[in-house]
């Protein structure tokens, strides 16, 4: 078997465009499927996509370890968001070939179900998200934590903290407060809330919102501070009580190594659509593993992403939490031949060959690229702010 193509399929979500690769191979009917999305870098990671295509054609697409060698180290410049967000779309196309080649979930592939169920949990949106998702008030917030557990969700996440100053003043961390104590009064004890900074603030400002919230008992404390600044994190998370979650912008297992090393974080959250793919997530869900550190991978983009995200969840023994995205745009479950098997708030292991999933690609032309929505941000002062 011999891979004939390497495409990429651009759907248009509003907030990001999803990037779906399609493999092709010589064998009929035989394809695999994968997505790269990477918002506001769309073009970049087509582009790269076209690039890596050059070592792929001709090449056996069964070889999954060879390929992602392949990938990673036959070019001179390696890693970067951009490349790797390109190969992780490949790469969960090749396992989607290999388990449909196969009759096999990808899941049994990686070495078979750890668990019956995996648990998932909502986002709510907030922060400067505001033209999508509503207001920030914490009535709204209480309302939208009403409605998740309605919908059968017993874990959410959200965003009530704003575009941060260096150093916060009484009156927005008091808003922020009230807007968690309107969440957690809604939820009772019995629901679990993450909170996401987005990196939006300081290791100081982390500091200043988390005391204010150390009564709601937050499930985790998700970006308090960039991934990179291993140093910070480890300094908000020994000032605070509750778990650290970070590592969505991490590429690859070397960016983990410091974070893991440290012991910075409780929760780390590669993303299957930028790490390198479903193999790379793995790598580095073992590494942590060794160090008693739990994988929740990050997950707001297109169905292929949960898809591939679920099956890395299902296989890997220190997996916690899945995120899931409902609500991003009405005609999500459009594009796909059969959603995702989920019950409310847990998904249900893999059955079908592969990833599990098809894309209706007649639906999907029907949302052609366009930019996306820009997130500029700035502080009080007019200088520029971490979105």
């Amino acid at each position: 078997m011999k891979i004939t193509a390497v495409k990429t399929l651009v759907v248009n979500a509003r907030m990001r465009n999803w990037v779906f690769v399609k493999v092709e191979t010589d064998q009929a009917g035989l394809h695999g499927w994968g997505e790269a999305t990477l918002e506001w870098h769309t073009k970049g990671v087509v582009g790269s996509i076209e690039d890596m295509s050059v070592l792929l054609i001709g090449q056996d697409p069964r070889r999954v370890e060879h390929l992602w060698q392949v990938m990673h180290r036959q070019y001179f410049w390696r890693g970067g968001i951009t490349k790797f967000s390109a190969m992780s779309g490949i790469d969960q196309a090749l396992w989607d070939i290999k388990g449909k080649e196969l009759g096999r979930p990808v899941c049994e592939l990686l070495g078979g179900p750890v668990r019956d169920q995996l648990r998932l949990y909502d986002h709510l949106g907030g922060g400067s998200l505001e033209g999508m998702y509503g207001t920030t008030e914490p009535e709204e917030f209480a309302d939208r934590v009403q409605h998740s557990i309605s919908q059968g969700f017993t874990a959410m996440k959200a965003m009530p903290i704003p575009v941060a100053e260096l150093i916060e003043s009484a009156g927005v961390l008091k808003h922020a407060e009230r807007c968690v104590a309107a969440m957690r009064k809604a939820a009772g004890d019995n629901i679990d809330i993450m909170l996401d900074l987005h990196a939006r603030t300081t290791p100081a400002a982390a500091i200043q919102f988390g005391r204010r919230l150390v009564d709601y008992d937050l499930y985790w404390y998700e970006e308090p501070c960039w991934p990179e600044h291993t140093d910070a994190l480890v300094e908000v998370a020994r000032a605070l009580p509750f778990p650290i979650a970070t590592g969505e912008r991490l590429t690859g297992r070397a960016e983990f190594r410091e974070l893991l090393e440290k012991r910075a974080c409780a929760i780390i959250q590669p993303d299957v659509s930028h790490c390198g793919g479903i193999s790379e997530a793995r790598r580095i869900a073992a590494v942590a593993e060794t160090y008693a550190i739990s994988v929740a991978c990050h997950n707001p983009q297109g169905p292929i992403s949960t898809a591939a995200s679920l099956h890395v969840g299902f296989a890997t023994p220190n997996y916690l939490i899945q995120e899931v995205v409902r609500k991003d745009v009405p005609w999500r479950q459009d594009v796909v031949d059969e959603p995702v098997s989920m019950q409310g708030g847990i998904a249900l292991a893999p059955t079908r060959p592969g990833l599990g999933i098809e894309i209706n690609e007649a639906e999907a032309a029907r949302h052609p690229w366009e930019p996306e929505v820009l997130m500029n941000r700035t502080h009080k002062d007019g200088s520029v702010a971490d979105w």
